[in-house]
């Protein structure tokens, strides 16, 4: 079996969420725990910070991991879905997985594939621990995929537990109020490990609160610790300055990944920095800041807000669902540019109608798919958007729907590509 061979039986052969949607997604950590005891529990033999949220746990890790990785530690980071190669799930200082390592991982598991039949996700989460113990990190950011009390991931016993925020996203799997959402993503914390949580609403707070009493965990919010002064965005860097709310003492932080929000998801990765140190770990301010500076150089993460060519400015973002999307519409009022033209593609599960309300009437869109099983057709898109005031054409895949946006664009405007993390994930340019 060549990596391809292998890549090939992973993707068709086992139920794939990113494709196929919800009958991809197993409501207990029974098969995971099964694959890692068969690799002698390796989720056991490294130090681990775990990290939940409906948005910006992507963000966030990436920012950890660079931290870590430059104040010397051997830094692991699993994060999901990818963008273009499947081993941008598992790196290692920034360095994807081996190919042979996959292809070596991927025929060690078949016999015990074919008999719990586990899904996609909980392969890859397995796949990843053995990478870390192999690599012999000293510690390794993992991302929640999907929730918190249930994610395969939710079998290691971090150093910190990190939730980002709640938002309305997977409903349908995690329930049909912020309340109910909070308790899965909740489901991290874990007994006496401190939880960091990020932004939280009225109707959340309590919930995070309870059970880090249940689980005697410390646990601090984010955002009652300091809080964003000021800041400006120039030369692609976004410069924020972040003030202690208590004692209102002030640094200046230049980070590489430019969206707005990213200054809440500083906020929270500055307080997960602060409780590693309390808990010994090495990493200076000096360290902090050089590498916020350059996340992207040191991990690799792509699209968010992140600007591919300019006159047209051309900007991929994965945002998805109603709170990334809101996100994205503050960061357009900021933003020059003469006219806004927007690539949006769906999958079916997300709340369309929700996401499409937020976006601009002013825009020309150009409706499309991403080639998934679980994509929105954008014929289908298009006809939805129209009710909420929006008008464009539809394109059957997302290239033609960039290439048609370029040939109408003045150097001038902006082609924003969003919608889901697929779409952005097929773009070649």
């Amino acid at each position: 079996m060549n990596y391809q061979e292998s890549l090939d039986f992973l993707f068709n052969q086992l139920p794939m969420f990113s494709r196929i949607g919800a009958a991809a997604y197993k409501k207990d950590i029974t098969n995971t725990i099964i694959l890692c005891e068969a690799f002698g529990n390796p989720q056991n033999k490294f130090k681990s910070i775990h990290i939940a949220g409906t948005n910006g746990k992507g963000s966030t890790s990436h920012m950890l991991a660079a931290v870590l990785q430059t104040a010397g530690y051997k830094t692991g980071l699993y994060t999901s879905p990818h963008l273009k190669d499947f081993r941008e799930r598992i790196k290692v200082n920034g360095q994807m997985c081996d190919e042979q390592f996959v292809i070596d991982f991927t025929e060690r598991i078949q016999p015990l594939i074919k008999e719990i039949q586990p899904s996609f996700f909980e392969i890859t989460v397995a796949m990843a621990f053995e990478y870390f113990v192999q690599q012999k990190v000293d510690v390794a950011v993992i991302e929640v995929g999907l929730g918190g009390r249930l994610d395969s991931t939710n079998i290691i016993m971090p150093e910190l537990s990190v939730i980002t925020n709640i938002g309305w996203d997977h409903m349908n799997l995690l329930g049909n109020s912020l309340e109910s959402i909070a308790v899965e993503k909740a489901g991290i914390i874990k007994k006496n490990i401190p939880a960091v949580i990020g932004e939280y609403l009225p109707e959340t707070k309590n919930i995070f609160s309870e059970k880090a009493l249940q689980q005697e965990a410390p646990i601090v919010f984010a955002q009652e610790k300091r809080y964003v002064a000021n800041w400006k965005n120039e030369h692609h860097l976004l410069t924020v300055e972040v003030a202690d709310t208590h004692t209102d003492e002030r640094m200046m932080y230049h980070l590489d990944l430019n969206g707005l929000y990213q200054t809440k998801n500083l906020l929270t990765v500055l307080e997960a920095l602060h409780r590693l140190r309390l808990l010994g770990w090495n990493i200076t301010d000096e360290t902090i800041k050089l590498a916020l500076s350059k996340v992207k150089k040191i991990t690799g993460l792509h699209g968010r807000w992140e600007l591919i060519q300019q006159q047209p400015d051309i900007v991929l973002d994965v945002a998805h669902n109603a709170d990334g999307i809101r996100q994205i519409t503050e960061q357009l009022e900021i933003s020059d540019y003469h006219h806004i033209h927007i690539v949006i593609g769906m999958v079916k599960d997300k709340d369309a109608e929700h996401v499409l309300a937020l976006l601009p009437d002013t825009a020309t869109y150009y409706f499309t798919n991403a080639q998934i099983p679980r994509a929105l057709a954008a014929e289908e898109l298009m006809h939805k958007a129209k009710k909420t005031g929006l008008n464009g054409t539809n394109f059957p895949n997302v290239n033609m729907a960039i290439d048609n946006a370029k040939q109408h664009a003045t150097k001038n405007d902006l082609i924003l590509v969003c919608g889901s993390v697929f779409v952005v994930g097929e773009v070649n340019i």
